[in-house]
């Protein structure tokens, strides 16, 4: 049984979603579908000009991760150049933030999606959790009363 995702830190999602070559017809159009995560590993390595350790770390990922994400990336934008094919920027398994819990009743500290409304402690299941904080990002009220 392999392992759940865990969601890719991505910076934002894109204004932009669609590009399409000129001269070919709506109906002709084929489709390549680039996920968030793709974009972000393409937009960290060939725009920011970072090493691929402080993707990864960006990206909240391992370097064999960011390795994977990167090349079938690559690898969907070329296909899309090389063919006519239109590129659409969507879905994916990525998140905004990652936000630092501290479980009160076991100790352990443990990070979830920006986005997940729910969370349980991996260690003992519990909900009973404070925000770590710390983090700008952040708009949710528990980080609101921290900051007064």
């Amino acid at each position: 049984m392999s392992r759940p995702v865990k969601p890719r830190k991505i910076k934002e999602v894109p204004v932009y979603n669609y590009f399409k070559p000129i001269g070919i017809p709506y109906i002709d159009l084929n489709e390549v579908e680039l996920k968030l995560e793709e974009l972000e590993a393409m937009r960290l390595k060939d725009i920011e000009n970072l090493n691929q350790a402080e993707c990864a770390s960006r990206m909240n990922v391992s370097r064999q991760t960011f390795q994977l994400i990167i090349d079938e990336a690559r690898h969907k934008v070329a296909d899309a150049l090389s063919n006519g094919k239109a590129i659409k920027i969507e879905g994916g398994n990525y998140t905004l933030n990652i936000c630092s819990y501290h479980c009160k009743n076991c100790g352990e500290i443990y990070k979830v999606p920006y986005e997940k409304v729910f969370h349980f402690c991996p260690n003992c299941g519990s909900a009973n959790s404070d925000c770590e904080g710390g983090s700008i990002f952040c708009s949710k009220e528990c980080i609101k009363a921290k900051k007064k």
